[in-house]
C-alpha cells in the first residue's frame, strides 16, 4: 500500500472518529465505562485477554458497561440481570449480529446460520439444523458411527499407554472431534492419529480460529473494511475457501451416488438429510450454497468448541483428583466394565454436574457472539443507540462472587442442589452457548459428544500429568481466540488398569 493510501485512511478514522463520538454521546444518557482516548477509544484496555480485562473494568463500571473500540460502540454485559434484558425482554431488538470482517470472506455472513440477519432463510436453516440434523431421531440413528470413532479413541490411548507415551489431550481430542463430526455428517472416516490428515485439518481450523480471534483495525475502523491492511479477510478467503471444497465435493458425491445407481441404500447420516433437502427446493427454496456453509459452520464451529473443552475437562479433572475419583465411581456403578452408549449420558448426575462447572469456569466463547442493536432502545435505564455492538462475558459471569460460593473453585457439587441450574439458555448465570433463538443450533449433538468422549478417555483408564506440569500451572495461561484455549497443551500418561 502507498503513503498516499495510508494517510487517507488516517484521516479518514480521524474524521470517522469525531463524527461518530460526537453523534454517538451527545444528549444520550449511556452506560458509564472508562473514558475513551482519542482514536483507538478504549482499544489498549482490551489486552490479550479481553475477557478478563473486561471482567476487571466492569468490577469498576458496572455490569452494563459503554466502551469505544475504534469506532465502533460497544456495551459489555457481565450480570444475569443485563443479559436476560438482551436476550428475552429486548430480543427481537438485539436478534441479529455484529460481524467482524474476516466472516464476511466467501460472503459467509450472508449465507452462514450463525452470522446471518433474521429472516425467512435464517427460519428455514434453523429448521433444518432442529428437525433434520440434530433432531434426536437423526442422532439416535448415527450413533453406532460415533461409537466406532470412539472405539478408535481408546485403542489410541491404550497404544500410548502400552508404549509409555504422553497423550497431547487437545490433539486427540480433536482428530476424534474430527472424526465423529464426519462420521455423523458424512459417515466418512477424516483423519487418523499423527496423520497428514490431522495436519491439512488442523491447518484450516488453526486459520480460522486465528483470523476470527485476532484483532483486526478494520472491525474497529469500518472506513478500512476495503483496504484489508492487514490480510484478514485474504486469510479468511483462503480458509474458508479450502473448506467449502471438501464438505462441497463430499456434497456432490453423495447427490451423484443418489441420482446414478438406481440400488443406492441410503446412509444413517446427516448429510443424506440435508440431501433431502435440496431436493425438496419448492418446501425450503434453499441452494446448495446454503447447504456447504452450514457445514462449514458446524464443522469449524463444533470442531474448535468441543476440543477446546474436552482439554478444560480433563485440565480440571486432572488436578481435582478428589473430583475424578467421583466421577469414575459414577461410571463404574452405572456402566460397570462395559462401553458406554450414549442412553447411559442422562443417569450419570455428578458427569452432568462436571460439564456444567468446566462450562461455568471455561465457556467455549468467552464473550459468546456478538450482537447489535437494531434500534435505539434502554436496557438498564440505560440508552443504547443504534447500531451498537453488544459483548456478553459470560466468562466474568460464571466467575463472579455475587454469584457463585468459592467461584475459583471446582465444586461440581454445586450443581447437584435442589435448585437446577442448566447451561441451555433459561438459566443466566451460566449461558456458555448463549441463550433466546440464536442460541447456539448444535447444543443437543455437543452434549452427546463431550461425555461420550470424557468418559472414553477416563472411565477404566488412570492418569498421570507430564512431569514439569505442575498443578496450579493448570489453570493459567490462557489463549484468547473463537474459544478461549489453555496456551500450552495438556499431555498426561494413560495408565490401563
Amino acid at each position: 500500500m502507498d503513503l498516499n493510501t495510508i494517510l487517507i485512511a488516517v484521516a479518514a478514522i480521524i474524521v470517522t472518529y469525531v463524527v461518530f463520538f460526537r453523534k454517538s454521546s451527545k444528549g444520550k444518557n449511556l452506560p458509564p465505562g472508562p473514558y475513551p482516548l482519542p482514536i483507538v477509544g478504549n482499544m489498549l484496555q482490551l489486552g490479550t485477554k479481553p475477557h478478563q480485562s473486561l471482567a476487571k473494568l466492569a468490577k469498576i463500571h458496572g455490569p452494563l458497561m459503554g466502551l469505544h473500540f475504534g469506532s465502533v460502540y460497544t456495551v459489555i454485559v457481565t450480570s444475569p440481570e443485563m443479559a436476560k434484558e438482551i436476550f428475552v425482554k429486548n430480543d427481537q431488538v438485539f436478534i441479529n449480529r455484529s460481524v467482524v470482517e474476516a466472516v464476511h470472506a466467501t460472503d459467509h455472513n450472508k449465507i452462514s446460520v450463525a452470522f446471518m440477519d433474521v429472516g425467512n432463510e435464517w427460519r428455514t436453516l434453523r429448521r433444518i439444523c432442529k428437525e433434520k440434523i440434530f433432531s434426536v431421531q437423526s442422532l439416535e440413528a448415527s450413533q453406532v458411527l460415533r461409537q466406532e470413532k470412539l472405539q478408535k479413541l481408546r485403542e489410541y490411548v491404550e497404544k500410548c499407554s502400552d508404549n509409555g507415551r504422553a497423550v497431547d489431550i487437545r490433539e486427540a481430542s480433536f482428530v476424534t472431534t474430527l472424526n465423529l463430526m464426519a462420521a455423523t455428517l458424512f459417515s466418512i472416516h477424516a483423519a487418523d492419529f499423527d496423520s497428514t490428515e490431522t495436519q491439512v485439518f488442523g491447518e484450516i481450523m488453526e486459520g480460522v480460529a486465528s483470523i476470527v480471534g485476532d484483532p483486526n483495525l478494520a472491525d474497529y475502523f469500518p472506513i478500512l473494511k476495503p483496504f484489508d491492511l492487514q490480510g484478514v479477510k485474504k486469510k479468511a478467503e483462503k480458509y474458508f475457501g479450502k473448506m467449502l471444497v471438501i464438505v462441497g465435493d463430499l456434497l456432490k458425491k453423495r447427490q451423484d451416488e443418489r441420482r446414478s445407481n438406481p440400488k443406492y441404500v441410503m446412509k444413517k447420516d446427516l448429510l443424506e438429510s440435508l440431501v433431502d433437502v435440496l431436493d425438496q427446493s419448492s418446501e425450503y427454496q434453499l441452494t446448495t450454497e446454503h447447504i456447504t456453509h452450514l457445514l462449514l459452520d458446524l464443522f469449524v464451529g463444533g470442531a474448535e468448541t468441543t476440543t477446546t473443552s474436552v482439554e478444560w475437562i480433563m485440565s480440571e479433572l486432572l488436578v481435582n483428583a478428589d473430583k475424578l475419583a467421583i466421577l469414575k465411581k459414577e461410571l463404574k456403578s452405572v456402566i460397570g466394565d462395559r462401553t458406554m452408549v450414549e442412553s447411559d449420558i442422562p443417569k450419570l448426575p455428578y458427569f452432568e454436574a462436571v460439564l456444567k462447572e468446566v462450562f461455568r469456569l471455561h465457556p467455549p466463547g468467552p464473550l459468546l457472539l456478538p450482537r447489535k442493536a437494531g434500534q435505539d432502545v434502554k436496557v438498564g435505564g440505560y440508552d443504547i443507540p443504534k447500531g451498537t455492538q453488544i459483548l456478553v462475558n459470560a466468562w466474568a459471569m460464571g466467575r463472579d462472587p455475587a454469584i457463585w460460593k468459592n467461584p475459583e473453585a471446582f465444586e461440581p457439587e454445586r450443581f447437584l442442589g435442589e435448585k437446577k441450574i442448566d447451561y441451555k439458555g433459561q438459566d443466566f448465570e451460566l449461558i456458555p452457548f448463549g441463550a433466546g433463538r440464536r442460541i447456539c443450533p448444535g447444543l443437543s449433538f455437543e452434549n452427546r459428544m463431550l461425555p461420550m468422549m470424557t468418559a472414553t478417555l477416563i472411565h477404566n483408564l488412570d492418569w498421570k500429568l507430564e512431569i514439569g506440569a505442575e498443578e496450579g500451572d493448570v489453570h493459567r495461561g490462557e489463549r484468547f481466540g473463537i474459544a478461549v484455549r489453555r496456551s500450552t497443551p495438556l499431555k498426561a500418561f494413560p495408565i490401563k488398569k
